[in-house]
């Protein structure tokens, strides 16, 4: 399949919720590009409509009108098979809440993804070595959830997520549920793939802190997008972080009450 210049294209995406005389509109016309490579952050108030427009594009919901599309395709056309391809392997979903099964071992959650597509044990043992390596889980893989840490959770649901090679990794809050060293691990590894490995992400996050490891954050509030940051090369992320601060001052308060 050819490389498209945009590897995601959200165009005039709208998503209204109720029926007849009682609609609430949760996305209102979201427009953005995403290139390959890039760590995008979604930022904004709860109910702003940042889940939802990472439920469209995971499929997870289908949008009311507007279009998103990967490599140049437009995923609503897509057809079963093509579909769960699209949420099998080209995208990676990381959850607020791990979503790991509990009667199966890190390894084991972390390798699902493959033996659903039939890849051959070898393959998959190699790609699990590398990422757990990376991520600094090898010594946890034979362990349940129950026996695992909440950053420790995290980090073996993002190599279930990662080990598919996806296009782009969609994460939901990825820090909601951990503590501010276990989000700030996740964080710098989620930065290493993007930086040393070009893996794409998009993330919703309320927290600042993590959304300064972002390249670009997008501000949505309702249903519409606002503001736009972007880090600049070689800047500090202590830098970026108050770069964030000062937009959510001005934008109407601190980040207590703007996220």
């Amino acid at each position: 399949m050819a490389r498209h210049e945009k590897l995601l294209e959200v165009q005039d995406l709208k998503k209204n919720y109720g029926k007849k005389n009682n609609i609430t509109p949760a996305l209102n016309g979201v427009s953005f590009d995403i290139l390959p490579g890039e760590f995008l952050g979604i930022m904004g108030p709860s109910g702003s409509g940042k889940t939802t427009l990472l439920n469209c594009i995971a499929t997870i919901i289908k949008p009311t009108s507007g279009r998103v599309l990967l490599n140049g395709e437009n995923i609503s056309a897509f057809d079963s098979k093509d579909l769960a391809e699209y949420r099998g392997s080209r995208i990676g979903y990381l959850f607020q809440d791990f979503e790991l099964l509990d009667n199966l071992t890190g390894q084991e959650n972390i390798l699902l993804p493959l033996s659903i597509h039939g890849t051959s044990f070898a393959q998959a043992r190699a790609k699990l070595e590398e990422l757990a390596g990376f991520l600094e889980i090898t010594d946890i893989l034979s362990k349940f959830p129950s026996q695992m840490s909440g950053g420790q959770k995290q980090r073996v649901a993002a190599a279930r997520c990662l080990i598919s090679d996806p296009d782009i990794v969609l994460a939901d809050e990825p820090t909601g549920a951990l503590d501010t060293r276990s989000a700030r691990t996740l964080m710098a590894k989620l930065e290493g793939i993007n930086r040393s490995r070009g893996r794409t992400i998009l993330m919703v996050s309320h927290d600042p802190n993590a959304a300064s490891f972002c390249s670009r954050i997008l501000f949505i509030q309702d249903g519409v997008i606002f503001h736009e940051l972007r880090r600049k090369q070689e800047e500090f992320r202590e830098h970026f972080y108050d770069r964030i601060l000062k937009v959510l001052a001005q934008l109407g308060g601190g980040s207590a009450n703007v996220l």
